[in-house]
């Protein structure tokens, strides 16, 4: 096993001599083989050897059984020990998750190389969870060698020869009661389903460790030859696989972390659809907006309200300042333009059925707004100005040329904050 682990490090060049590397320690039987095999291979990877333990505080008297445990081997061998303690409470995806990234936190947290205990069983299982759920090529390819500072030595190792292993040397370990329940997926797979793939192929956990991390540089590859667009008509002309990928860099950068093959697809409907202008909204705030020819990151532009407009007076509306004075002759530019108003002057967004009548001819607002491409999340932005009987003129177009200019005239000027 220590030539297997060896071999799997120089690979995939996990460790460095000089390297800090901090054995992450539950006290289990993965990794305290982890530790030893490190210790024995301390002076052949040149490395300076430590040992970490998080304590979830979920097990009570046994949590702290396996913190002493750790902590007097760590002693007995002289390994600088590390400890972390927390209550972990169960977040949106469950109590294991939740622990999970309070681990991860803690151990990223550590100046130096975090090894964790991860092994070929580990990374079949891992394969199947995913394939459970549902996913991709990334999916597919299980855990990662390495991420970040933390790496993982022993997925090309069983866990048979783990056990092994430790009887060899006569190393000490604790059991997690837990580990014998089928409360998380993950121990149902284990208890359950992989003694049955391995009752067909005694080889299945290193079998499907292997095409998994085949098929994690793979996804590297296909990643790497990625191009980073937002040009809607670039990531159609893609291959699928491409597109796929590029769409989840998109996100990525965007704020989510992970992006699901649902949230994929989602923003694959609004680029083949037949409307221009599109939106899709993912959690925590992200919003894709398709506006022509690309995609935009961020939240949709809220309208601003409605407002009075006092002759003369101006007021604020979104990005523009609209002013209202008398006028003594008429004119009609894009952001200059008379009135004779009915009642109240009101600045307000565009609402349905909202139509403006020019020399040639009358058109509806969102018709006006699609031909002239402007995106659909800065329509409610633009100025209209009303009154008691309807539409008097729009932002950008000028008086509506359908209404009589009979009475005082006012003048309205927009103008850019």
């Amino acid at each position: 096993m220590l030539n297997k682990i060896l071999a799997f490090i120089r690979e995939y060049s996990l460790i460095s001599s000089g390297d800090r590397v901090i054995c992450a320690v539950s006290g289990g039987a993965d990794s305290m083989a982890l530790l030893w095999c490190m210790y024995m291979l301390r002076e052949k990877l040149g490395i300076i050897l430590q040992c970490a333990h998080f304590n979830h505080q979920l097990r009570g008297e046994e949590s702290e059984r396996d913190a002493a445990f750790v902590r007097q081997f760590c002693e007995d061998y002289h390994i600088p020990f590390h400890y972390a303690t927390a209550k972990v409470v169960a977040g949106e995806k469950g109590l294991e998750a939740a622990a999970r990234e309070a681990r991860y936190a803690y151990l990223r947290s550590l100046p130096g190389t975090v090894a964790t205990a991860h092994t070929a069983d580990d990374n079949a299982e891992t394969v199947l969870m995913h394939m459970l759920r549902g996913t991709g090529l990334k999916g597919l390819g299980g855990i990662a060698p390495k991420t970040g500072n933390v790496v993982r030595p022993m997925l090309s190792v069983t866990r048979d020869e783990v056990i092994a292993f430790l009887e060899e040397y006569s190393i000490p370990f604790v059991e997690d009661s837990t580990n014998h329940t089928d409360d998380f997926l993950r121990n149902r797979l284990r208890h359950h389903i992989m003694p049955l793939l391995r009752s067909e192929n005694p080889k299945f956990a290193h079998n499907a460790s292997q095409m998994a991390l085949r098929l994690r540089e793979d996804e590297d590859f296909l990643r790497s030859a990625t191009p980073k667009t937002a040009q809607v008509s670039e990531l159609i002309s893609m291959h699928p696989a491409i597109r796929a990928r590029a769409i989840a860099v998109f996100l990525e950068e965007g704020g989510i972390k992970e992006p699901s093959s649902q949230q994929i697809d989602a923003v694959e409907v609004i680029l083949k659809s037949q409307k221009p202008s599109a939106t899709v909204c993912f959690p925590n705030g992200v919003t894709v907006c398709r506006n022509y020819d690309r995609l935009e990151l961020g939240a949709g532009v809220a309208a601003p309200e409605q407002t009075v407009l006092s002759v003369p007076g101006s007021l604020t509306f979104g990005a523009w300042r609209i002013t209202a004075k008398w006028a003594g002759e008429a004119c009609n530019t894009k952001y200059r333009f008379t009135v004779c108003p009915v009642g109240e002057l009101v600045v307000r967004s565009r609402q349905a059925g909202d139509k403006i009548t020019f020399a040639f001819g009358t058109k509806t607002l969102k018709k006006l707004f699609i031909d002239d491409k402007i995106p659909a999340n800065l329509r409610c932005t633009i100025p209209v100005i009303t009154d008691d009987t309807g539409l008097l003129g729009v932002c950008g177009y000028g008086a509506d040329m359908g209404r009589e200019n009979t009475g005082a005239l006012v003048e309205i000027s927009i103008e850019p904050l």
